[in-house]
Protein backbone atom coordinates (compact mmCIF):
# COMPACT_ATOMS: atom_id res chain seq x y z
CA UNK A 1 0.00 0.00 0.00
CA UNK A 2 1.09 3.59 -0.80
CA UNK A 3 2.85 6.01 1.80
CA UNK A 4 0.66 8.94 3.07
CA UNK A 5 0.76 11.79 1.03
CA UNK A 6 0.12 15.61 2.74
CA UNK A 7 -0.57 18.59 1.29
CA UNK A 8 -1.15 22.02 3.53
CA UNK A 9 -3.92 23.58 1.90
CA UNK A 10 -3.54 26.94 3.00
CA UNK A 11 -6.69 29.60 3.55
CA UNK A 12 -5.74 32.48 2.11
CA UNK A 13 -8.04 35.13 3.85
CA UNK A 14 -7.21 36.60 7.20
CA UNK A 15 -3.25 36.43 6.88
CA UNK A 16 -0.27 39.18 5.35
CA UNK A 17 2.04 38.06 2.94
CA UNK A 18 4.79 37.11 5.33
CA UNK A 19 2.84 34.49 7.43
CA UNK A 20 1.40 33.06 4.32
CA UNK A 21 4.71 32.40 2.44
CA UNK A 22 6.20 31.10 5.65
CA UNK A 23 3.40 28.65 6.08
CA UNK A 24 4.27 26.92 2.52
CA UNK A 25 7.84 27.37 3.04
CA UNK A 26 7.41 25.50 6.77
CA UNK A 27 5.40 22.91 4.92
CA UNK A 28 8.45 22.46 2.59
CA UNK A 29 10.85 21.95 5.14
CA UNK A 30 8.34 19.63 7.35
CA UNK A 31 8.32 17.10 4.22
CA UNK A 32 4.61 18.02 3.22
CA UNK A 33 4.48 16.62 -0.64
CA UNK A 34 2.19 19.94 -1.79
CA UNK A 35 1.08 23.06 -1.23
CA UNK A 36 -2.47 24.55 -2.04
CA UNK A 37 -4.03 27.50 -1.77
CA UNK A 38 -7.82 28.76 -2.47
CA UNK A 39 -9.20 30.19 -5.88
CA UNK A 40 -11.61 32.52 -3.74
CA UNK A 41 -11.64 36.49 -4.20
CA UNK A 42 -13.80 36.99 -1.19
CA UNK A 43 -13.57 35.20 2.26
CA UNK A 44 -15.39 32.08 2.21
CA UNK A 45 -15.34 31.36 6.24
CA UNK A 46 -16.81 34.28 8.52
CA UNK A 47 -17.08 38.01 7.45
CA UNK A 48 -16.76 37.74 3.72
CA UNK A 49 -14.73 41.25 3.78
CA UNK A 50 -11.71 39.69 4.74
CA UNK A 51 -8.41 40.42 3.07
CA UNK A 52 -7.80 37.12 1.08
CA UNK A 53 -4.97 36.84 -2.02
CA UNK A 54 -5.56 35.64 -5.36
CA UNK A 55 -4.63 31.94 -6.20
CA UNK A 56 -2.32 31.94 -9.20
CA UNK A 57 -0.54 34.99 -8.27
CA UNK A 58 0.19 33.37 -5.12
CA UNK A 59 1.41 29.99 -6.13
CA UNK A 60 3.65 32.02 -8.55
CA UNK A 61 5.25 33.26 -5.68
CA UNK A 62 5.39 30.33 -3.65
CA UNK A 63 6.95 28.69 -7.03
CA UNK A 64 9.86 31.13 -6.64
CA UNK A 65 10.44 31.03 -2.96
CA UNK A 66 10.61 27.02 -2.87
CA UNK A 67 12.70 24.20 -4.58
CA UNK A 68 10.92 20.58 -4.06
CA UNK A 69 7.00 20.60 -2.65
CA UNK A 70 4.46 20.57 -5.73
CA UNK A 71 1.81 23.30 -5.86
CA UNK A 72 -1.78 23.32 -7.13
CA UNK A 73 -4.75 25.41 -6.57
CA UNK A 74 -7.68 23.46 -4.00
CA UNK A 75 -9.45 24.08 -6.88
CA UNK A 76 -9.26 26.40 -9.78
CA UNK A 77 -12.93 27.83 -10.08
CA UNK A 78 -13.30 27.27 -13.50
CA UNK A 79 -16.04 30.28 -13.84
CA UNK A 80 -13.32 32.44 -12.88
CA UNK A 81 -11.23 32.09 -16.54
CA UNK A 82 -11.31 31.22 -19.69
CA UNK A 83 -9.64 27.74 -19.14
CA UNK A 84 -7.18 28.52 -21.97
CA UNK A 85 -5.53 31.24 -19.84
CA UNK A 86 -5.96 28.78 -16.87
CA UNK A 87 -3.90 26.67 -18.32
CA UNK A 88 -1.37 29.77 -19.73
CA UNK A 89 -1.27 30.96 -16.14
CA UNK A 90 -0.56 26.82 -14.40
CA UNK A 91 1.80 26.55 -17.29
CA UNK A 92 4.12 29.77 -16.35
CA UNK A 93 3.76 28.40 -12.71
CA UNK A 94 5.06 24.87 -13.59
CA UNK A 95 8.07 26.62 -15.25
CA UNK A 96 9.05 29.12 -12.37
CA UNK A 97 8.58 26.41 -10.23
CA UNK A 98 10.77 24.19 -12.83
CA UNK A 99 7.93 21.44 -13.06
CA UNK A 100 6.14 21.28 -9.47
CA UNK A 101 2.59 22.66 -10.62
CA UNK A 102 -0.89 20.78 -10.38
CA UNK A 103 -3.64 21.88 -12.24
CA UNK A 104 -6.80 21.67 -9.97
CA UNK A 105 -9.88 22.70 -11.48
CA UNK A 106 -13.76 23.16 -10.39
CA UNK A 107 -17.29 23.80 -11.24
CA UNK A 108 -17.38 26.70 -8.30
CA UNK A 109 -19.77 27.30 -5.75
CA UNK A 110 -19.63 30.28 -4.18
CA UNK A 111 -22.24 33.26 -5.78
CA UNK A 112 -21.40 36.32 -3.65
CA UNK A 113 -17.62 36.62 -4.86
CA UNK A 114 -19.04 35.73 -8.55
CA UNK A 115 -22.23 38.98 -8.06
CA UNK A 116 -19.56 41.27 -6.24
CA UNK A 117 -16.73 40.66 -8.92
CA UNK A 118 -19.83 40.65 -11.79
CA UNK A 119 -18.64 37.08 -12.65
CA UNK A 120 -21.10 34.73 -14.52
CA UNK A 121 -22.69 32.31 -11.95
CA UNK A 122 -24.68 30.15 -14.74
CA UNK A 123 -28.61 28.84 -14.38
CA UNK A 124 -27.38 26.59 -11.59
CA UNK A 125 -24.76 24.12 -11.19
CA UNK A 126 -25.69 21.37 -13.77
CA UNK A 127 -24.90 24.45 -16.35
CA UNK A 128 -21.66 24.81 -14.68
CA UNK A 129 -20.56 21.34 -14.52
CA UNK A 130 -21.33 21.08 -18.14
CA UNK A 131 -18.92 24.18 -18.36
CA UNK A 132 -16.98 22.15 -16.66
CA UNK A 133 -16.50 19.26 -18.70
CA UNK A 134 -15.96 21.08 -21.57
CA UNK A 135 -13.14 23.08 -19.47
CA UNK A 136 -11.70 19.89 -18.91
CA UNK A 137 -11.33 18.47 -22.16
CA UNK A 138 -9.85 21.87 -23.52
CA UNK A 139 -7.42 21.68 -20.14
CA UNK A 140 -6.33 17.99 -20.78
CA UNK A 141 -5.71 18.83 -24.74
CA UNK A 142 -3.77 22.16 -24.01
CA UNK A 143 -1.70 20.55 -21.66
CA UNK A 144 -0.68 17.72 -23.41
CA UNK A 145 0.57 20.36 -26.60
CA UNK A 146 -2.69 20.03 -28.58
CA UNK A 147 -4.05 22.40 -30.49
CA UNK A 148 -7.92 22.65 -30.10
CA UNK A 149 -10.55 24.46 -32.02
CA UNK A 150 -13.94 23.94 -29.93
CA UNK A 151 -17.01 22.89 -31.39
CA UNK A 152 -20.39 24.84 -32.53
CA UNK A 153 -22.78 25.63 -30.04
CA UNK A 154 -20.58 24.86 -26.51
CA UNK A 155 -19.96 27.37 -24.01
CA UNK A 156 -16.05 28.16 -25.30
CA UNK A 157 -15.24 29.26 -28.71
CA UNK A 158 -11.59 27.92 -28.44
CA UNK A 159 -10.21 28.83 -33.20
CA UNK A 160 -7.08 26.36 -33.66
CA UNK A 161 -5.15 27.15 -29.87
CA UNK A 162 -2.70 25.69 -28.63
CA UNK A 163 -0.30 26.97 -25.52
CA UNK A 164 3.35 27.72 -26.24
CA UNK A 165 5.23 27.31 -24.35
CA UNK A 166 3.78 23.73 -23.26
CA UNK A 167 4.48 22.75 -19.67
CA UNK A 168 7.92 21.49 -18.05
CA UNK A 169 6.11 18.33 -17.02
CA UNK A 170 5.87 15.75 -20.21
CA UNK A 171 2.03 14.99 -17.79
CA UNK A 172 1.16 17.70 -15.83
CA UNK A 173 -1.51 16.18 -13.70
CA UNK A 174 -4.97 17.44 -13.41
CA UNK A 175 -7.36 17.23 -9.74
CA UNK A 176 -10.64 17.38 -10.20
CA UNK A 177 -12.62 18.40 -6.55
CA UNK A 178 -16.25 17.53 -6.05
CA UNK A 179 -18.78 14.25 -5.36
CA UNK A 180 -21.43 14.73 -7.79
CA UNK A 181 -22.20 11.36 -8.86
CA UNK A 182 -23.43 12.04 -12.22
CA UNK A 183 -21.77 14.62 -13.79
CA UNK A 184 -18.36 15.13 -11.53
CA UNK A 185 -17.49 11.45 -10.83
CA UNK A 186 -17.85 11.22 -15.03
CA UNK A 187 -15.70 14.31 -15.30
CA UNK A 188 -12.76 12.80 -12.97
CA UNK A 189 -13.14 9.27 -14.59
CA UNK A 190 -12.24 11.19 -17.99
CA UNK A 191 -9.67 13.54 -17.79
CA UNK A 192 -8.33 13.70 -13.36
CA UNK A 193 -5.11 12.38 -12.20
CA UNK A 194 -6.20 13.09 -8.77
CA UNK A 195 -9.85 13.31 -7.47
CA UNK A 196 -10.15 15.37 -4.39
CA UNK A 197 -13.33 14.98 -2.59
CA UNK A 198 -14.95 15.47 1.09
CA UNK A 199 -17.35 13.13 3.38
CA UNK A 200 -16.98 10.16 5.76
CA UNK A 201 -15.46 7.04 4.50
CA UNK A 202 -18.34 5.87 4.21
CA UNK A 203 -20.07 8.30 2.03
CA UNK A 204 -16.68 8.26 0.06
CA UNK A 205 -16.92 4.45 -0.11
CA UNK A 206 -20.09 4.81 -2.04
CA UNK A 207 -18.75 7.67 -4.04
CA UNK A 208 -15.40 5.51 -5.34
CA UNK A 209 -17.58 2.47 -6.44
CA UNK A 210 -19.75 4.94 -8.55
CA UNK A 211 -16.41 6.51 -9.77
CA UNK A 212 -15.31 3.28 -10.94
CA UNK A 213 -18.68 2.48 -12.82
CA UNK A 214 -17.98 5.76 -14.64
CA UNK A 215 -14.34 4.49 -15.10
CA UNK A 216 -15.39 0.96 -16.77
CA UNK A 217 -17.96 3.50 -19.17
CA UNK A 218 -15.01 5.29 -20.68
CA UNK A 219 -12.46 2.60 -20.61
CA UNK A 220 -9.99 4.42 -17.74
CA UNK A 221 -8.11 1.92 -15.12
CA UNK A 222 -9.35 3.41 -11.90
CA UNK A 223 -6.21 2.71 -10.09
CA UNK A 224 -4.77 5.44 -12.21
CA UNK A 225 -7.05 8.20 -10.77
CA UNK A 226 -4.86 8.94 -6.95
CA UNK A 227 -8.05 9.86 -4.48
CA UNK A 228 -7.51 12.55 -2.20
CA UNK A 229 -9.81 14.00 1.14
CA UNK A 230 -9.95 17.16 1.99
CA UNK A 231 -9.84 17.89 5.79
CA UNK A 232 -9.03 20.36 8.66
CA UNK A 233 -6.85 19.05 11.48
CA UNK A 234 -6.00 20.11 14.47
CA UNK A 235 -3.53 18.31 17.06
CA UNK A 236 -2.60 18.94 20.42
CA UNK A 237 -1.62 16.54 23.64
CA UNK A 238 -5.22 16.65 24.73
CA UNK A 239 -8.61 16.70 22.51
CA UNK A 240 -9.79 19.18 24.96
CA UNK A 241 -6.52 21.17 23.79
CA UNK A 242 -7.22 20.58 19.96
CA UNK A 243 -10.98 22.05 20.49
CA UNK A 244 -9.07 25.25 21.75
CA UNK A 245 -6.71 25.83 19.39
CA UNK A 246 -9.42 25.20 16.97
CA UNK A 247 -12.08 28.05 18.03
CA UNK A 248 -8.99 30.26 18.65
CA UNK A 249 -8.27 30.21 14.74
CA UNK A 250 -11.91 30.30 13.68
CA UNK A 251 -11.79 32.98 15.74
CA UNK A 252 -8.94 34.47 14.03
CA UNK A 253 -10.86 34.05 10.65
CA UNK A 254 -13.98 35.94 12.34
CA UNK A 255 -16.02 32.87 12.18
CA UNK A 256 -18.55 31.94 14.80
CA UNK A 257 -18.47 28.59 15.79
CA UNK A 258 -21.83 27.95 15.06
CA UNK A 259 -21.15 28.25 11.13
CA UNK A 260 -18.95 25.39 11.18
CA UNK A 261 -21.34 22.99 13.51
CA UNK A 262 -21.75 19.70 12.05
CA UNK A 263 -19.30 19.81 9.58
CA UNK A 264 -17.07 16.66 9.98
CA UNK A 265 -14.35 17.44 7.37
CA UNK A 266 -13.00 19.18 10.99
CA UNK A 267 -10.68 16.48 13.00
CA UNK A 268 -9.29 17.72 15.98
CA UNK A 269 -8.11 15.37 18.51
CA UNK A 270 -4.49 13.96 19.97
CA UNK A 271 -2.17 12.38 16.99
CA UNK A 272 -3.81 8.98 18.02
CA UNK A 273 -7.35 10.22 17.37
CA UNK A 274 -6.11 11.63 14.14
CA UNK A 275 -4.09 8.76 13.37
CA UNK A 276 -6.91 6.42 13.71
CA UNK A 277 -9.29 8.63 11.75
CA UNK A 278 -6.89 8.65 8.70
CA UNK A 279 -6.59 5.35 8.89
CA UNK A 280 -10.30 4.70 8.07
CA UNK A 281 -10.18 6.24 5.23
CA UNK A 282 -7.03 4.33 4.06
CA UNK A 283 -8.92 1.59 4.45
CA UNK A 284 -11.25 2.69 1.31
CA UNK A 285 -8.04 3.44 -1.01
CA UNK A 286 -7.82 7.23 0.00
CA UNK A 287 -4.10 7.87 0.49
CA UNK A 288 -3.64 11.55 0.20
CA UNK A 289 -4.49 14.09 2.40
CA UNK A 290 -5.21 17.58 1.55
CA UNK A 291 -5.12 19.18 5.42
CA UNK A 292 -6.99 23.20 5.10
CA UNK A 293 -4.66 25.48 7.20
CA UNK A 294 -6.31 28.69 8.90
CA UNK A 295 -4.36 31.42 9.21
CA UNK A 296 -2.32 31.90 11.23
CA UNK A 297 -1.02 28.48 9.95
CA UNK A 298 -0.79 25.80 12.75
CA UNK A 299 3.33 24.99 13.32
CA UNK A 300 2.42 22.50 15.93
CA UNK A 301 -0.41 21.01 13.76
CA UNK A 302 2.12 20.71 11.02
CA UNK A 303 4.66 19.54 12.63
CA UNK A 304 2.84 16.63 14.81
CA UNK A 305 1.20 15.51 11.37
CA UNK A 306 4.74 15.01 9.56
CA UNK A 307 6.87 14.04 12.49
CA UNK A 308 4.53 11.61 14.40
CA UNK A 309 0.84 10.97 12.93
CA UNK A 310 2.08 10.29 9.24
CA UNK A 311 4.66 7.01 11.00
CA UNK A 312 1.92 5.98 12.56
CA UNK A 313 -0.61 5.75 9.78
CA UNK A 314 1.90 4.44 7.29
CA UNK A 315 2.89 1.37 9.93
CA UNK A 316 -0.68 0.95 10.94
CA UNK A 317 -1.34 0.55 6.67
CA UNK A 318 1.73 -1.49 6.95
CA UNK A 319 0.71 -4.20 9.79
CA UNK A 320 -3.30 -3.79 8.14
Amino acid sequence: MADVRLGAALWSQATDWSGFLGAAQRAERLGFDHVWTWDHVRAIFGDPDQPVFEGYTALAAVAQATERIRLGLFVGANTFRNPALAVKCLTTIDHVSGGRAIMGIGAAWFEPEHRAFGLDFGAGFGQRLDWLAEAAAATRSLLDGDEITSAPGGRYDFDHLRVLPAPVQAHLPIMVGGGGERKTLRIVAQYADIWNAFGTPETLARKDRILREHCAAVGRDPDTIERSVGCKITIRRTAAEAERARRALLEHNRTPLANVEGDDTFWTGTADQIAETMLAYRAIGFHTFLVELPAPYDAETMETLVQVVKPMVDAGAAIA
